[in-house]
């Protein structure tokens, strides 16, 4: 039912004053969220700003965050790309650093056909014995994985699950009714609590980074049954989900992390700082949230 867990950190990657990646930092960070409610870490995706990585980056990374948690929580290393070839190179060398899982997001920009797709996906499952998370963000790809399309995908014994991005609580509920062999994973920290109202089995989340434990007691009274709670939870997080995502993630969680936890060094362009009206929109969020408590 879960096979990545309950609660993904899509974690940010930490840089140096001179823009290098800081692995010290990375390092403990993936400890602090797996201590705070993460059975699971994403490691180089959108919100770890994989386009701004290099392949020998991506790869150290994946590593530093393996020895950083261990058999603690399991490691989804972003290895998917808009060039095929790359993201099969990229899951071979993940694999043998030893994580858990890789995620394979849409290829942006090119808008390939479902057929290309499928046959995209199929190369990345192939490259390795590791279970596949597909990302399903048309958003920021331009591209939707159709239901027929994961259906088919869903065939293949490594795809497994898919971190669904969509936002469209129509097409969540027919995945996860005519695809019942993927596990749904919530894109959107807004939408985690209403995606496992109609089958989702957990989140990649991002407001994880600032409230881990309470995201986790969400999902899991969620899942649990205990849908009173669950809702609870949901609308005491949502000002904070919405504060986050005023400008473009990642920039606004890393400001906050900045000031919550410790310095994450500036993100790489075009990714920029957040503007100090967001971090003080994330702040009183996070009043609330204690607050509420």
């Amino acid at each position: 039912m879960h096979p990545f867990g309950r609660v993904l950190t899509a974690m940010i990657t930490p840089f140096r004053p001179d823009g290098a990646v800081d692995h010290d930092v990375a390092f403990r960070l993936a400890r602090y969220l797996v201590d705070n409610g993460s059975d699971g870490l994403v490691v180089a995706g959108t919100t770890g700003e994989s386009p701004t990585l290099s392949s020998d980056e991506k790869v150290a990374l994946f590593g530093t965050v393996e020895r950083a948690v261990g058999a603690r929580a399991v490691v989804v290393a972003g290895t998917g790309t808009y060039d095929t070839a790359e993201s099969v190179e990229l899951t071979a060398r993940a694999a043998e650093v030893g994580v858990d899982g890789v995620l394979a997001v849409t290829p942006y920009y090119s808008k390939p056909e479902q057929r290309g797709l499928i046959a995209h996906f199929t190369a990345i499952a192939d490259a390795s014995d590791l279970p596949v998370l597909l990302y399903n963000i048309p958003g920021r790809t331009a591209r939707l994985i159709e239901i027929p399309t994961l259906a088919a995908l869903a065939g293949h014994e490594r795809i497994v699950a898919v971190k669904d991005a969509v936002m469209d609580i129509d097409h969540t509920s027919e995945v996860c009714r005519t695809v019942p062999g993927l596990a749904v994973y919530s894109g959107q920290d807004s939408y985690t609590f209403p995606m496992i109202a109609v089958g989702a089995v957990g989140v990649v989340s991002v407001i994880s980074h600032l409230a881990g434990r309470q995201v986790r007691a969400m999902v899991d009274a969620a899942l649990d049954g205990d849908l009173a709670e669950a809702r609870m939870l949901h609308q005491r997080l949502l000002p904070l989900c919405w504060a986050c995502f005023i400008e473009s993630n990642p920039g606004p969680v890393r400001s906050a992390i900045d000031r919550v936890w410790e310095p994450v060094g500036a993100p790489r362009p075009p990714v920029v700082t957040a503007t100090e009206a967001t971090v003080a929109a994330i702040e009183e969020a996070l009043v609330g949230l204690e607050e509420s408590s």
